[in-house]
């Protein structure tokens, strides 16, 4: 469960469909009576679905559109295979997750050096051999996708999980609020690595949250 700070123009639809829920369920677990009538400013406890996370007919999660050529469009439910887990992530994934850790270590350790894009991007590049530019919120955009997937899954059940690519639109710092956030799941059900390794990953403060699974 993540929590999503409403912006003008917002509608309980068009987030239902960016986060991959429904506004039934938007509406319930926020106590909605309304769902035509939200306020920019409110926040929204934002859910998943029941579906299973990797199931390629889930509902869309409305990718933002532009970035590169190549990369993922706007409003592609994208899916992923069904089956991936903690134990059985592919030889990329662990990779990447690998790559990850070593990118981290050699940047800022344990302490963010405020270049979370850089550490993703390296990490990336030196596992799978593809460059991806961008800073935090926009590399989800730049991301290949004939090489990654965007799958429906929690915050927690993506960090069970080596070699997941975390995005999200904005933090709450006041660099995260422009640029936003990226990190590379290490699988340990709690930490994650960009610039640094983050050791207790959350959504706390921070909104706009996808996942996207190679398949390189």
């Amino acid at each position: 469960m993540s929590i999503y700070r409403i912006r003008p123009n917002d509608t309980l639809s068009g987030l239902a469909a960016r986060f991959g829920t429904t506004v039934e369920k938007l509406a319930r677990d926020n106590n909605i009576t309304n769902p035509d009538l939200i306020y920019a400013g409110n926040t929204l406890r934002i859910g998943h679905s029941g579906r299973d996370s990797f199931d390629a007919g889930g509902s869309p999660q409305g990718v933002r559109g532009g970035g590169s050529s190549g990369g993922v469009s706007g409003g592609a439910d994208v899916g992923g295979p069904t089956g991936a887990g903690p134990s059985n992530a592919s030889a990329a994934m662990r990779r990447l997750a690998d790559a990850a850790r070593s990118a981290a270590m050699g940047m800022g350790g344990y302490n963010s050096q405020g270049l979370c894009a850089t550490g993703v991007s390296r990490a990336i590049r030196n596992a799978l051999g593809i460059g991806v530019s961008g800073n935090g919120n926009q590399i989800d955009n730049n991301l290949p996708r004939d090489k990654f997937k965007q799958v429906n899954m929690s915050l927690e059940e993506a960090l069970k999980i080596p070699g997941l690519v975390l995005t999200w639109e904005s933090t709450s710092t006041r660099l995260g609020s422009i640029y936003g956030h990226t990190a590379v799941t290490l699988g340990d059900g709690h930490s994650s690595a960009s610039d640094f390794i983050e050791r207790n990953t959350t959504n706390s403060g921070r909104t706009g949250f996808k996942v996207f699974m190679p398949i390189a």
